[in-house]
Protein backbone atom coordinates (compact mmCIF):
# COMPACT_ATOMS: atom_id res chain seq x y z
CA UNK A 1 0.00 0.00 0.00
CA UNK A 2 2.89 2.39 0.81
CA UNK A 3 3.87 2.13 -2.82
CA UNK A 4 0.66 3.46 -3.92
CA UNK A 5 0.26 6.26 -0.89
CA UNK A 6 4.23 7.66 -2.13
CA UNK A 7 2.44 7.81 -5.99
CA UNK A 8 -0.64 9.67 -4.30
CA UNK A 9 1.68 12.51 -2.23
CA UNK A 10 4.98 12.52 -3.94
CA UNK A 11 6.43 12.21 -0.34
CA UNK A 12 8.75 8.95 1.25
CA UNK A 13 6.40 6.85 3.31
CA UNK A 14 7.59 4.68 6.40
CA UNK A 15 5.95 1.74 5.22
CA UNK A 16 5.76 0.40 9.17
CA UNK A 17 3.60 2.97 10.00
CA UNK A 18 1.06 2.58 7.33
CA UNK A 19 -2.18 1.19 9.35
CA UNK A 20 -5.71 1.35 9.03
CA UNK A 21 -8.38 1.63 11.65
CA UNK A 22 -12.77 1.74 10.81
CA UNK A 23 -11.87 2.79 7.39
CA UNK A 24 -9.52 5.32 7.67
CA UNK A 25 -5.55 4.81 6.79
CA UNK A 26 -3.11 6.13 9.07
CA UNK A 27 0.64 6.93 8.21
CA UNK A 28 3.98 8.56 8.48
CA UNK A 29 5.36 10.56 5.66
CA UNK A 30 8.48 12.63 4.94
CA UNK A 31 9.17 15.64 2.79
CA UNK A 32 10.59 18.98 2.30
CA UNK A 33 8.64 19.90 5.46
CA UNK A 34 10.16 16.98 7.32
CA UNK A 35 8.01 14.26 8.62
CA UNK A 36 3.93 14.58 8.60
CA UNK A 37 1.12 12.05 9.73
CA UNK A 38 -0.92 11.23 6.51
CA UNK A 39 -4.51 10.63 6.66
CA UNK A 40 -7.09 8.90 3.99
CA UNK A 41 -10.13 8.76 5.75
CA UNK A 42 -12.13 11.01 8.45
CA UNK A 43 -9.44 13.68 9.93
CA UNK A 44 -12.23 15.09 12.52
CA UNK A 45 -10.40 15.96 15.49
CA UNK A 46 -7.04 16.41 13.86
CA UNK A 47 -5.23 19.70 13.96
CA UNK A 48 -4.92 21.33 10.51
CA UNK A 49 -1.88 23.41 9.10
CA UNK A 50 -1.83 25.80 6.46
CA UNK A 51 1.74 24.89 5.10
CA UNK A 52 1.09 20.99 4.18
CA UNK A 53 -1.11 20.64 0.78
CA UNK A 54 -3.75 18.43 -0.30
CA UNK A 55 -2.83 15.51 -2.63
CA UNK A 56 -5.68 14.01 -3.56
CA UNK A 57 -8.05 12.51 -0.74
CA UNK A 58 -4.90 12.47 1.35
CA UNK A 59 -4.28 14.94 3.98
CA UNK A 60 -0.80 16.01 5.66
CA UNK A 61 -1.03 17.31 9.26
CA UNK A 62 2.07 18.51 11.66
CA UNK A 63 3.37 16.41 14.41
CA UNK A 64 1.78 18.48 17.18
CA UNK A 65 1.09 17.54 20.73
CA UNK A 66 -2.90 17.67 19.56
CA UNK A 67 -2.37 15.40 16.67
CA UNK A 68 -0.59 12.73 18.82
CA UNK A 69 -3.48 12.87 21.11
CA UNK A 70 -5.65 12.21 18.61
CA UNK A 71 -3.81 9.70 16.43
CA UNK A 72 -3.39 7.78 19.96
CA UNK A 73 -7.35 7.88 20.56
CA UNK A 74 -7.76 5.98 16.97
CA UNK A 75 -4.77 3.14 17.27
CA UNK A 76 -4.70 2.24 20.84
CA UNK A 77 -1.74 0.62 20.37
CA UNK A 78 0.09 3.85 20.26
CA UNK A 79 -0.42 4.69 23.98
CA UNK A 80 2.26 3.23 26.49
CA UNK A 81 0.74 0.58 29.24
CA UNK A 82 1.70 -1.11 31.95
CA UNK A 83 4.32 -4.45 31.60
CA UNK A 84 3.97 -5.68 35.12
CA UNK A 85 6.38 -8.58 35.48
CA UNK A 86 7.76 -9.23 32.05
CA UNK A 87 11.61 -8.75 31.74
CA UNK A 88 11.78 -5.02 30.49
CA UNK A 89 14.12 -2.61 29.17
CA UNK A 90 13.88 1.54 29.67
CA UNK A 91 15.14 3.28 26.85
CA UNK A 92 15.62 6.76 27.33
CA UNK A 93 15.77 9.22 24.53
CA UNK A 94 17.52 12.56 25.46
CA UNK A 95 17.15 13.74 22.05
CA UNK A 96 13.96 12.52 20.35
CA UNK A 97 14.84 10.69 17.78
CA UNK A 98 15.99 6.97 19.31
CA UNK A 99 12.87 5.45 19.31
CA UNK A 100 13.25 3.85 15.60
CA UNK A 101 16.77 2.15 16.82
CA UNK A 102 15.39 1.08 19.74
CA UNK A 103 12.73 -0.65 18.16
CA UNK A 104 14.82 -2.31 15.54
CA UNK A 105 16.96 -3.72 18.43
CA UNK A 106 13.77 -5.23 20.29
CA UNK A 107 12.70 -6.77 17.11
CA UNK A 108 15.99 -8.70 16.86
CA UNK A 109 16.01 -9.72 20.38
CA UNK A 110 12.73 -10.62 21.36
CA UNK A 111 10.93 -11.00 24.28
CA UNK A 112 11.85 -8.07 25.94
CA UNK A 113 9.19 -5.37 27.28
CA UNK A 114 10.50 -1.95 26.30
CA UNK A 115 9.85 1.46 28.14
CA UNK A 116 9.88 3.76 25.24
CA UNK A 117 9.42 6.76 27.05
CA UNK A 118 11.80 7.39 29.94
CA UNK A 119 13.12 10.63 31.10
CA UNK A 120 14.08 12.14 34.57
CA UNK A 121 12.67 15.88 35.37
CA UNK A 122 16.27 16.63 35.67
CA UNK A 123 16.96 15.26 32.56
CA UNK A 124 14.21 17.40 31.17
CA UNK A 125 15.15 20.33 32.21
CA UNK A 126 18.52 19.80 30.82
CA UNK A 127 16.95 18.94 27.73
CA UNK A 128 14.48 21.93 27.34
CA UNK A 129 12.04 19.05 27.07
CA UNK A 130 8.33 18.62 28.44
CA UNK A 131 7.05 15.37 30.27
CA UNK A 132 4.64 15.35 27.22
CA UNK A 133 7.39 16.03 24.55
CA UNK A 134 9.13 12.88 25.35
CA UNK A 135 5.67 10.80 25.35
CA UNK A 136 4.76 12.22 22.24
CA UNK A 137 8.52 11.49 20.68
CA UNK A 138 8.12 7.95 21.25
CA UNK A 139 4.95 7.83 19.88
CA UNK A 140 5.69 8.88 17.14
CA UNK A 141 9.02 6.45 16.77
CA UNK A 142 6.40 3.60 17.67
CA UNK A 143 4.21 4.69 14.68
CA UNK A 144 6.58 4.98 12.34
CA UNK A 145 8.25 1.48 13.04
CA UNK A 146 4.48 0.25 13.38
CA UNK A 147 5.29 -1.70 17.04
CA UNK A 148 2.28 -3.34 17.63
CA UNK A 149 3.59 -4.65 20.97
CA UNK A 150 2.66 -3.40 24.78
CA UNK A 151 5.18 -0.44 25.42
CA UNK A 152 5.66 1.66 28.86
CA UNK A 153 6.56 5.24 29.75
CA UNK A 154 8.56 5.71 32.17
CA UNK A 155 8.46 9.10 34.49
CA UNK A 156 11.40 8.31 36.25
CA UNK A 157 12.99 9.86 39.68
CA UNK A 158 9.98 11.99 40.67
CA UNK A 159 10.46 13.99 43.86
CA UNK A 160 7.53 16.11 44.78
CA UNK A 161 3.50 15.17 44.14
CA UNK A 162 3.75 18.15 41.56
CA UNK A 163 6.02 15.87 39.34
CA UNK A 164 3.48 13.28 39.41
CA UNK A 165 0.43 15.52 38.36
CA UNK A 166 2.56 16.39 35.52
CA UNK A 167 3.40 12.65 34.53
CA UNK A 168 0.30 12.04 34.90
CA UNK A 169 -1.51 14.42 32.43
CA UNK A 170 0.72 13.32 30.34
CA UNK A 171 -0.54 9.29 30.01
CA UNK A 172 2.71 8.49 31.84
CA UNK A 173 1.74 4.49 33.38
CA UNK A 174 5.50 3.16 34.99
CA UNK A 175 6.31 5.79 38.09
CA UNK A 176 9.89 5.65 39.28
CA UNK A 177 9.68 7.38 43.11
CA UNK A 178 13.16 8.75 44.25
CA UNK A 179 13.62 9.20 47.71
CA UNK A 180 17.21 9.68 47.81
CA UNK A 181 17.42 13.03 48.99
CA UNK A 182 15.67 11.39 52.39
CA UNK A 183 18.12 8.60 52.47
CA UNK A 184 20.08 9.37 55.81
CA UNK A 185 23.68 8.37 54.63
CA UNK A 186 25.51 9.63 57.86
CA UNK A 187 23.42 6.51 59.44
CA UNK A 188 25.55 4.28 57.42
CA UNK A 189 28.76 4.62 60.09
CA UNK A 190 26.71 6.62 62.79
CA UNK A 191 27.97 5.47 66.07
CA UNK A 192 25.30 3.02 68.32
CA UNK A 193 24.58 6.77 70.52
CA UNK A 194 23.81 8.64 67.30
CA UNK A 195 21.56 6.45 65.82
CA UNK A 196 19.25 5.60 69.43
CA UNK A 197 19.22 9.64 68.77
CA UNK A 198 18.35 9.65 65.27
CA UNK A 199 15.79 6.65 65.52
CA UNK A 200 13.54 8.60 68.42
CA UNK A 201 13.45 11.48 65.72
CA UNK A 202 12.21 9.59 62.81
CA UNK A 203 8.65 10.96 61.75
CA UNK A 204 6.58 7.92 63.19
CA UNK A 205 3.25 9.19 62.70
CA UNK A 206 3.74 8.99 59.43
CA UNK A 207 5.41 5.69 59.34
CA UNK A 208 2.12 4.68 61.30
CA UNK A 209 4.41 2.82 63.53
CA UNK A 210 6.40 3.41 66.53
CA UNK A 211 10.06 2.45 68.11
CA UNK A 212 8.69 -0.46 70.34
CA UNK A 213 6.29 -1.47 67.53
CA UNK A 214 9.42 -2.17 65.30
CA UNK A 215 11.52 -3.49 67.67
CA UNK A 216 9.06 -5.68 68.27
CA UNK A 217 8.20 -7.37 65.30
CA UNK A 218 11.86 -7.27 64.01
CA UNK A 219 14.17 -8.23 67.01
CA UNK A 220 15.19 -11.95 68.14
CA UNK A 221 13.25 -13.32 65.04
CA UNK A 222 15.00 -15.36 62.25
CA UNK A 223 13.93 -14.77 58.58
CA UNK A 224 13.86 -17.68 56.53
CA UNK A 225 15.00 -16.57 52.87
CA UNK A 226 15.56 -20.11 51.12
CA UNK A 227 19.09 -19.16 50.59
CA UNK A 228 20.27 -17.72 53.42
CA UNK A 229 18.45 -16.30 57.06
CA UNK A 230 18.46 -13.01 57.93
CA UNK A 231 18.62 -11.18 61.66
CA UNK A 232 18.63 -7.89 62.68
CA UNK A 233 20.48 -7.04 66.27
CA UNK A 234 19.63 -3.88 67.71
CA UNK A 235 22.38 -1.83 65.89
CA UNK A 236 21.76 -3.24 62.86
CA UNK A 237 18.11 -2.50 63.02
CA UNK A 238 18.51 1.40 63.83
CA UNK A 239 21.16 1.85 61.26
CA UNK A 240 18.31 0.46 58.50
CA UNK A 241 15.97 2.81 59.72
CA UNK A 242 17.40 5.56 60.05
CA UNK A 243 19.05 5.34 57.11
CA UNK A 244 15.89 5.10 54.98
CA UNK A 245 13.23 5.39 57.38
CA UNK A 246 12.21 8.80 55.84
CA UNK A 247 12.82 7.67 52.41
CA UNK A 248 10.13 5.36 53.30
CA UNK A 249 7.35 8.02 54.86
CA UNK A 250 8.59 10.05 51.20
CA UNK A 251 7.79 7.22 49.28
CA UNK A 252 4.49 6.24 50.81
CA UNK A 253 3.46 9.57 50.65
CA UNK A 254 4.27 9.99 46.75
CA UNK A 255 2.55 6.97 46.13
CA UNK A 256 -0.66 7.92 47.83
CA UNK A 257 -0.73 10.82 46.34
CA UNK A 258 0.51 8.55 42.77
CA UNK A 259 -2.92 6.46 43.53
CA UNK A 260 -5.46 9.77 44.54
CA UNK A 261 -4.32 10.91 41.17
CA UNK A 262 -4.87 8.24 39.22
CA UNK A 263 -8.23 7.30 40.63
CA UNK A 264 -7.17 4.93 42.70
CA UNK A 265 -6.86 2.26 39.71
CA UNK A 266 -4.97 -0.61 41.04
CA UNK A 267 -1.30 -0.41 40.79
CA UNK A 268 -0.48 -3.60 38.31
CA UNK A 269 2.39 -6.30 39.15
CA UNK A 270 0.84 -9.44 37.76
CA UNK A 271 1.08 -8.87 34.09
CA UNK A 272 3.09 -11.78 32.34
CA UNK A 273 4.17 -12.57 29.16
CA UNK A 274 1.75 -12.20 26.51
CA UNK A 275 -0.52 -9.97 28.28
CA UNK A 276 -1.96 -6.53 27.60
CA UNK A 277 -3.14 -4.36 29.58
CA UNK A 278 -5.40 -1.53 28.80
CA UNK A 279 -4.05 1.89 28.58
CA UNK A 280 -5.40 3.65 31.73
CA UNK A 281 -6.53 0.75 33.61
CA UNK A 282 -3.18 0.54 36.11
CA UNK A 283 -0.05 2.47 37.01
CA UNK A 284 3.29 0.93 38.44
CA UNK A 285 5.74 2.09 41.02
CA UNK A 286 9.47 1.54 40.78
CA UNK A 287 11.09 2.34 44.21
CA UNK A 288 14.41 3.77 43.68
CA UNK A 289 17.31 4.24 46.36
CA UNK A 290 19.81 3.65 43.80
CA UNK A 291 21.46 7.51 44.67
CA UNK A 292 22.33 7.06 47.79
CA UNK A 293 26.00 7.46 49.03
CA UNK A 294 26.43 3.99 50.33
CA UNK A 295 25.44 0.84 48.91
CA UNK A 296 21.79 -1.02 49.64
CA UNK A 297 22.56 -4.37 51.86
CA UNK A 298 20.16 -7.10 51.04
CA UNK A 299 19.56 -6.94 55.21
CA UNK A 300 18.61 -2.37 54.24
CA UNK A 301 16.56 -4.36 51.04
CA UNK A 302 14.70 -6.23 53.58
CA UNK A 303 13.61 -3.67 55.45
CA UNK A 304 12.96 -1.36 53.46
CA UNK A 305 10.27 -3.96 51.38
CA UNK A 306 8.75 -5.11 54.48
CA UNK A 307 8.09 -1.66 55.58
CA UNK A 308 6.72 -0.48 52.61
CA UNK A 309 4.39 -3.85 52.45
CA UNK A 310 3.38 -2.99 55.62
CA UNK A 311 2.61 0.56 54.64
CA UNK A 312 0.56 -0.88 51.60
CA UNK A 313 3.00 0.44 49.47
CA UNK A 314 2.67 -1.76 45.69
CA UNK A 315 5.28 -1.72 43.60
CA UNK A 316 6.72 -3.60 40.59
CA UNK A 317 10.86 -2.78 40.90
CA UNK A 318 12.44 -1.87 43.45
CA UNK A 319 16.56 -0.34 42.45
CA UNK A 320 18.98 -0.98 44.88
CA UNK A 321 22.56 0.93 45.26
CA UNK A 322 24.63 -2.02 44.59
CA UNK A 323 27.85 -2.63 45.74
CA UNK A 324 30.50 -1.70 43.27
CA UNK A 325 30.59 1.60 41.19
CA UNK A 326 27.81 2.17 38.28
CA UNK A 327 29.32 4.97 36.74
CA UNK A 328 27.59 6.80 33.64
CA UNK A 329 28.41 5.00 30.12
CA UNK A 330 30.97 2.38 31.15
CA UNK A 331 31.25 -0.92 32.27
CA UNK A 332 30.51 -2.36 35.89
CA UNK A 333 33.56 -1.19 37.87
CA UNK A 334 33.93 -4.18 40.72
CA UNK A 335 34.57 -7.64 41.84
CA UNK A 336 32.21 -9.39 39.60
CA UNK A 337 32.17 -12.66 42.63
CA UNK A 338 31.13 -10.04 45.41
CA UNK A 339 29.06 -8.10 43.47
CA UNK A 340 27.14 -11.79 42.40
CA UNK A 341 26.68 -12.72 45.91
CA UNK A 342 24.93 -9.96 46.50
CA UNK A 343 22.62 -10.35 43.56
CA UNK A 344 22.12 -13.57 44.66
CA UNK A 345 20.58 -12.15 47.82
CA UNK A 346 19.26 -9.33 46.71
CA UNK A 347 17.04 -11.92 44.42
CA UNK A 348 15.90 -13.75 47.36
CA UNK A 349 14.33 -10.78 49.56
CA UNK A 350 12.16 -10.33 46.52
CA UNK A 351 11.25 -13.34 46.18
CA UNK A 352 10.52 -13.58 49.91
CA UNK A 353 8.42 -10.84 49.42
CA UNK A 354 6.50 -12.09 46.52
CA UNK A 355 8.82 -11.25 43.99
CA UNK A 356 8.95 -7.66 41.77
CA UNK A 357 11.90 -6.82 39.71
CA UNK A 358 15.00 -6.09 40.33
CA UNK A 359 15.78 -2.49 38.67
CA UNK A 360 19.85 -1.84 37.52
CA UNK A 361 19.66 1.80 37.10
CA UNK A 362 22.53 3.70 35.25
CA UNK A 363 22.82 0.24 33.75
CA UNK A 364 23.75 1.67 30.13
CA UNK A 365 27.09 -0.04 29.00
CA UNK A 366 27.35 -2.81 32.07
CA UNK A 367 27.91 -5.58 30.16
CA UNK A 368 29.91 -8.04 32.42
CA UNK A 369 26.95 -7.89 34.86
CA UNK A 370 24.07 -8.40 32.24
CA UNK A 371 24.87 -12.32 32.72
CA UNK A 372 25.05 -12.49 36.58
CA UNK A 373 22.12 -10.72 37.05
CA UNK A 374 20.23 -12.51 33.99
CA UNK A 375 21.05 -15.69 35.46
CA UNK A 376 19.83 -15.25 39.11
CA UNK A 377 16.68 -13.11 38.63
CA UNK A 378 14.70 -15.49 36.24
CA UNK A 379 13.76 -12.91 34.27
CA UNK A 380 12.41 -10.50 37.04
CA UNK A 381 14.62 -7.33 36.22
CA UNK A 382 14.37 -4.09 34.58
CA UNK A 383 17.41 -2.53 32.97
CA UNK A 384 17.43 1.36 32.76
CA UNK A 385 19.29 3.20 30.22
CA UNK A 386 19.83 6.53 28.87
CA UNK A 387 22.90 8.42 28.13
CA UNK A 388 24.30 6.07 25.95
CA UNK A 389 21.85 6.46 23.70
CA UNK A 390 22.59 10.51 22.98
CA UNK A 391 26.93 8.90 22.76
CA UNK A 392 26.17 6.61 20.05
CA UNK A 393 24.27 9.83 18.17
CA UNK A 394 27.90 11.42 18.94
CA UNK A 395 29.16 8.62 16.87
CA UNK A 396 27.29 9.01 14.53
CA UNK A 397 27.96 12.54 14.16
CA UNK A 398 32.19 12.02 14.57
CA UNK A 399 31.76 9.50 11.68
CA UNK A 400 29.64 12.08 9.54
CA UNK A 401 30.21 15.32 10.01
CA UNK A 402 33.62 15.48 11.93
CA UNK A 403 33.85 19.27 12.56
CA UNK A 404 30.42 18.98 14.94
CA UNK A 405 31.95 16.63 16.93
CA UNK A 406 34.95 18.35 17.65
CA UNK A 407 33.40 21.43 18.80
CA UNK A 408 31.06 19.39 20.95
CA UNK A 409 34.50 17.09 22.28
CA UNK A 410 36.08 20.58 22.88
CA UNK A 411 33.09 21.99 24.74
CA UNK A 412 32.28 19.26 27.06
CA UNK A 413 36.37 19.32 27.97
CA UNK A 414 35.91 22.52 28.94
CA UNK A 415 32.00 21.82 30.80
CA UNK A 416 33.07 18.27 32.43
CA UNK A 417 35.02 19.69 35.59
CA UNK A 418 31.55 21.04 36.35
CA UNK A 419 29.40 19.00 35.23
CA UNK A 420 30.99 16.37 36.62
CA UNK A 421 29.66 17.25 40.10
CA UNK A 422 26.49 15.64 39.99
CA UNK A 423 27.35 12.26 38.83
CA UNK A 424 29.48 9.73 40.02
CA UNK A 425 32.18 9.75 37.58
CA UNK A 426 35.71 9.08 37.38
CA UNK A 427 37.04 9.94 34.34
CA UNK A 428 40.15 11.82 34.03
CA UNK A 429 40.41 14.76 31.70
CA UNK A 430 44.16 13.98 30.98
CA UNK A 431 43.03 11.08 28.95
CA UNK A 432 40.95 13.23 26.43
CA UNK A 433 43.09 15.26 24.99
CA UNK A 434 41.97 18.35 22.19
CA UNK A 435 40.07 17.36 19.45
CA UNK A 436 42.34 19.21 16.70
CA UNK A 437 45.35 16.08 17.88
CA UNK A 438 42.75 13.52 16.15
CA UNK A 439 42.53 12.67 12.86
CA UNK A 440 39.02 12.58 11.72
CA UNK A 441 39.18 8.21 10.97
CA UNK A 442 40.08 8.14 14.70
CA UNK A 443 36.96 10.25 16.46
CA UNK A 444 34.32 7.37 16.34
CA UNK A 445 36.44 5.63 18.43
CA UNK A 446 36.62 7.89 20.98
CA UNK A 447 33.30 6.54 21.80
CA UNK A 448 34.77 3.26 23.25
CA UNK A 449 37.43 5.15 25.23
CA UNK A 450 36.45 5.20 29.15
CA UNK A 451 37.26 9.15 29.94
CA UNK A 452 35.98 10.61 26.70
CA UNK A 453 32.48 8.57 27.30
CA UNK A 454 32.45 10.02 30.21
CA UNK A 455 33.15 13.86 29.52
CA UNK A 456 30.62 13.77 26.42
CA UNK A 457 27.99 11.75 28.61
CA UNK A 458 27.60 14.00 31.44
CA UNK A 459 28.24 17.23 29.83
CA UNK A 460 25.16 16.18 27.69
CA UNK A 461 22.90 18.98 29.10
CA UNK A 462 25.04 22.10 27.83
CA UNK A 463 25.76 20.36 24.60
CA UNK A 464 22.83 19.93 24.32
CA UNK A 465 21.75 23.64 24.59
CA UNK A 466 24.53 24.75 22.51
CA UNK A 467 24.42 22.46 19.78
CA UNK A 468 21.28 20.62 20.12
CA UNK A 469 19.48 22.25 17.00
CA UNK A 470 22.32 20.74 14.85
CA UNK A 471 22.83 17.82 16.04
CA UNK A 472 19.54 16.99 15.83
CA UNK A 473 19.44 18.31 12.30
CA UNK A 474 22.01 15.92 11.73
CA UNK A 475 20.60 13.13 12.97
CA UNK A 476 17.27 13.35 11.22
CA UNK A 477 19.14 14.04 7.85
CA UNK A 478 20.91 10.33 8.54
CA UNK A 479 18.09 9.02 10.92
CA UNK A 480 18.99 5.22 9.03
CA UNK A 481 22.68 5.34 10.41
CA UNK A 482 21.93 6.33 13.48
CA UNK A 483 19.06 3.59 13.73
CA UNK A 484 21.51 1.54 12.63
CA UNK A 485 24.07 2.50 15.35
CA UNK A 486 21.57 1.64 18.11
CA UNK A 487 20.24 -0.92 16.94
CA UNK A 488 23.88 -3.01 16.67
CA UNK A 489 24.37 -0.96 19.87
CA UNK A 490 21.23 -1.83 22.12
CA UNK A 491 20.96 -5.46 20.65
CA UNK A 492 24.20 -5.86 23.08
CA UNK A 493 22.33 -4.44 25.72
CA UNK A 494 19.05 -6.69 25.41
CA UNK A 495 20.37 -10.11 24.14
CA UNK A 496 21.82 -11.25 27.89
CA UNK A 497 18.10 -10.73 28.98
CA UNK A 498 16.13 -13.09 26.91
CA UNK A 499 15.26 -15.85 28.50
CA UNK A 500 16.31 -18.41 26.01
CA UNK A 501 19.86 -16.72 25.69
CA UNK A 502 22.60 -18.86 27.60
Amino acid sequence: MFESLEQATGLKIYPRSVAGADGTTYFLARGPQGKVLGIQGDTTGFERNSQFAIHNSQLLYPLTLANAAALRARLPWLAPVPLGLRTSAGCGDRLGQATPGHIRALRRVGDIAPILAQQSMRENVRTLRTPQQVLDDAMWGVFQEGWREPWGADADHLKTPDDIDICAAAGYTFYTVDPGDHVDNAAHSASPETLRAKFDALPWDELEDSPAALRARTLGRTFDLRTFTLEFDEVSLLRAACKYGRAIAHTKRMYRHLAAVMGNRPPSTTLRRGSRQGSGQAFELEVSVDETETPTSPLEHFFIAGELQRLGVVWVSLAPRFIGRFEKGVDYIGNLNVFEAEVIRHVAVLRHFGGYKLSLHSGSDKFSIYPIVARHTGGLVHLKTAGTSYLEALRVTAQVEPALFREILDFARGRYETERATYHVSAELRQVPAAGTFSAAALPGLLDQFDARQVLHVTYGSALECFGTRLKALLDEHEEAYAAALETHFVKHLRPFKRNEK
